[in-house]
């Protein structure tokens, strides 16, 4: 017996990890959030989409992507609002979404109504409104964020940029990616890849940090949407 810690118990040897040995324990897991993709190491690529804080995404890029990305976002426990003028290019995906209930649902631009966003029903609303979209009626407010896609560079994109907490950027041309890079502050070398990036590979990136990504669709996200492509 020890005065005031029992008994004393079995002796084992100490469980000692060299610290060189630290990084082979870390999980290859970010913030809770959809999977996008993996990084450049293979690691899983998390955004997290359903926050209590207003979060405004900016996808320069191909409508495979951002439909992927509702798709995830809907597994997730999120509803999708999608403001679009082509609906007939999301219906299908509307229709699979959710295994018949109503998580995705199809708006023509300018006529999304209030979504009702709360910490138990978070909301992801995709403005796929071509080059040139309006100002949103229903914007990124507390657990509603709103993704942008953008196909090319526009003279809003900009603006757009500019109040977007993130920014994704697909294979663009290399007049478009020198601008994006003055906007986003990009380093040489990633301006120089965003031309010659592969279809399912996105740059997300802000001001200060960027992560090239690669988003691969799964068997039944094939069979929907067909395979990863930049353009439509």
């Amino acid at each position: 017996m020890r005065g005031g810690f029992g008994l004393v118990g079995p002796r084992r040897e100490r469980h000692v990890v060299p610290s060189a040995d630290l990084d082979g324990l870390a999980l290859p897991v970010g913030d809770d959030g959809v999977v996008i993709g993996v990084d450049a190491e293979g690691r899983p690529a998390v955004l997290g989409i359903n926050r209590p804080t207003p979060y405004e995404v900016t996808l320069i890029g191909g409508l495979w992507t951002a439909q992927v990305l509702a798709l995830r976002a809907a597994a997730t426990g999120a509803r999708v609002a999608v403001e679009t003028g082509r609906g007939q290019v999301w219906s299908g995906l509307a229709q699979a979404a959710g295994g018949g209930q109503q998580c995705v649902t199809l708006h023509e631009v300018g006529r999304i109504p209030p979504q009702g966003a709360s910490a138990g029903s978070p909301v992801l609303v995709v403005r796929d409104c071509g080059m040139r979209p309006p100002r949103g009626r229903v914007v990124a407010g507390p657990w509603q964020s709103v993704l942008t896609l953008l196909p090319y560079l526009s003279p809003t994109a900009p603006r757009l940029l500019q109040q977007s907490s993130l920014v994704g950027v697909q294979r663009v041309s290399p007049d478009e990616a020198e601008q994006i890079g003055r906007l986003m502050q990009l380093p040489r070398q990633a301006v120089a890849s965003l031309p010659t990036l592969g279809d399912g590979v996105t740059l997300w990136c802000t001001p200060r940090d960027r992560q090239f990504v690669m988003t691969q669709g799964t068997e039944a996200e094939t069979g929907l949407l067909g395979g990863a492509r930049r353009i439509d």
